[in-house]
């Protein structure tokens, strides 16, 4: 974030623009976006999720955090409940905790973090740090970071949720890094989730990874779905054909999160923003008409042309 937006975000609450508190939603009576099966269980959850990387690591600074929990704010009352962040992620925990105690703390919240130290006895230590960081009694998904440690973690998790302490295991990786463990862990290991990096540019985990966590029955988690920005920025250049209207993409974070979601083996996919507006507009990709395979096809071949 420039220095320039932090000033313009500080004058504005110094001139009262933004308010104290964020008016309490009732989060039943909003809209619902396109919902989507865990397949260990078939919990519905919405097909679009809120990441948290580098967007909500803002630090103690409280205009910032009062923009992220903003952010939040348009994301439940767009229907959004699945949230996503990391230890690795700096301040985002404990922004998302602002966040929640500002919002009335949503009851239908969908938690997702991570375990992501290389000692595997101090990870339940760091989990229970990460939950005091976001206020609640306990997780929905945890998740082990980049595979970092992930056999005594798994251990742990499946111990965790034996308990009752969380509700869901998963392991994560991005940039298609260590796809060959990742594979063998997911064949050998019980795991409701796996989180993977997935868009019209990076299409290498549909080969393999895709068809063996349908085989398994494990949902799928898609992060990095405009590769950190740079893909909807590298897009902006260029006009968004006519035809994207074909399946109600008004945008091209829409086009991009619909050609995600078609993907049938895909349950969730967690963009991540600074912009209120932008998390109502990803929020709405999640809904009918989703493209068909001639259709996801040319949406890939015309983003690659760009």
């Amino acid at each position: 974030m420039t220095s320039s937006r932090r000033s313009i975000l500080k004058g504005a609450a110094a001139a009262g623009v933004m308010a104290a508190g964020l008016p309490r939603l009732s989060w039943a009576q909003q809209a619902q976006p396109l919902m989507r099966p865990i397949p260990s269980t078939g919990e519905m959850i919405p097909g679009v999720g809120l990441g948290t990387w580098i967007t909500f690591n803002v630090g103690e600074d409280p205009v910032l955090r009062d923009e992220c929990a903003a952010v939040m704010e348009s994301f439940f009352e767009a229907g959004g409940r699945v949230i996503d962040s990391s230890p690795m992620y700096g301040s985002a925990q404990a922004v998302i905790g602002h966040g929640l105690e500002k919002l009335g703390r949503p009851k239908n919240l969908f938690s997702a973090d991570k375990v992501w130290i290389s000692d595997g006895d101090q990870g339940r230590a760091q989990m229970n740090r990460s939950r005091r960081l976001w206020t609640v009694p306990r997780f929905s998904l945890m998740q082990v970071h980049n595979l970092l440690g992930w056999e005594a973690h798994l251990e742990t998790l499946q111990a965790m949720k034996a308990a009752k302490e969380i509700r869901y295991v998963g392991i994560t990786t991005s940039e298609g890094r260590r796809h060959d463990l990742f594979e063998r862990v997911m064949a050998t290991q019980k795991l409701d989730f796996v989180q993977v990096t997935y868009n019209p540019l990076d299409r290498e985990v549909e080969q393999r990874i895709l068809p063996l966590a349908k085989e398994r029955g494990i949902g799928v988690m898609v992060n990095r779905p405009f590769r950190q920005g740079a893909l909807t920025r590298r897009l902006e250049r260029a006009p968004l054909p006519g035809w994207a209207a074909e399946v109600g993409a008004e945008t091209w974070a829409q086009l991009i999160l619909k050609f995600i979601l078609s993907h049938p083996t895909v349950t969730v996919a967690i963009p991540a923003t600074t912009k209120p507006h932008h998390a109502r507009e990803n929020m709405r990709a999640a809904s009918d008409p989703l493209p068909d395979a001639k259709m996801r096809e040319r949406i890939a071949a015309h983003i690659r042309d760009i």
